[in-house]
């Protein structure tokens, strides 16, 4: 696999005033070692986990759902400071492996005007939910 990850942090940060942002880092791959990859493999997805990013941030309530060629979810990110912040996500759905891939994900605040990307990756098939980078 030959996955090449630009980044993988979160900012945190004052983008206007007191309004708190936080922006997932983006991702990219080799479509080649996409295809490869072995999404059944992968561990169960948690509703809550800590950031790919790291910092002290942990996304709770992270629940997707597939809605057409979309998959859905809205969540928190809880700052290392105790600050939580609305957020929502959206995927883009790829039927692969019997399953469904959610790829490509852009997630924006629903509190502000922050937004951004992330490498976190869901994988749907036969009623078990999977997710990666954990």
């Amino acid at each position: 696999m030959r996955d090449r990850w630009l980044a993988l942090s979160v900012v945190a940060g004052v983008l206007t005033g007191s309004a708190v942002g936080v922006a997932l880092a983006t991702a990219t791959a080799d479509p080649a070692s996409v295809a490869a990859e072995d999404y059944g493999r992968w561990p169960l997805h948690q509703r809550e986990f800590g950031s790919t990013g790291g910092g002290g941030v942990m996304i709770g309530a992270y629940d997707p759902r597939v809605e057409g060629n979309a998959c859905r979810t809205d969540f928190t990110a809880t700052l290392a400071d105790g600050t939580v912040l609305r957020n929502s996500a959206e995927f883009d759905a790829v039927a692969i492996q019997g399953g469904i891939l959610c790829t490509n994900g852009r997630w924006r605040s629903l509190q502000s005007d922050a937004r951004g990307t992330t490498p976190y990756r869901v994988f749907f098939r036969d009623g078990v939910v999977r997710g990666w980078p954990q």
